[in-house]
């Protein structure tokens, strides 16, 4: 394993949202240590889930201008292209670790870009699922 971490969408939605306190901060933070190091890397699946977070429900956390600037910008980070070998990879993972398939999916982009560790608060911090340590940023 490298020093590559992969960025769940969480992380990138708080980084977006103020009114989020301490976790705004330390999601910004986060995010530019990651981007300095050269060492954040995130999926397609992720900036889908970036916009479509930003812009949902009756008070969304951005316009779409603003939420497709947000997808912009992180795109910059290295991005993995979510394919059809990596759909079937999520389904399998899904399968075995009975997580849920779009939990799975992101750990298998963790594992194909050969990442350390997975940054989300989606999952249980310090399980390791094929390889991949999940961390908490925010615990």
């Amino acid at each position: 394993m490298s020093d590559r971490y992969f960025v769940d969408t969480n992380i990138l939605l708080y980084a977006r949202d103020r009114l989020a306190g301490p976790k705004y901060e330390r999601a910004h933070a986060l995010l530019e240590r990651l981007w300095t190091d050269r060492s954040g890397i995130l999926s397609t699946q992720v900036l889908q889930e970036l916009y479509v977070s930003l812009t949902k429900g009756r008070k969304p956390i951005a316009a779409p201008e603003l939420a497709e600037r947000a997808v912009r910008e992180a795109s910059r980070y290295s991005v993995i292209h979510v394919d059809t070998a990596l759909v079937f990879a999520g389904i399998e993972a899904s399968r075995k670790h009975r997580i849920s398939f779009w939990d799975a999916l992101i750990v298998r982009a963790a594992v194909q870009a050969d990442c350390e560790a997975l940054l989300s608060e989606d999952l249980n911090a310090g399980q390791i699922i094929d390889g991949v340590r999940v961390e908490n940023p925010f615990a």
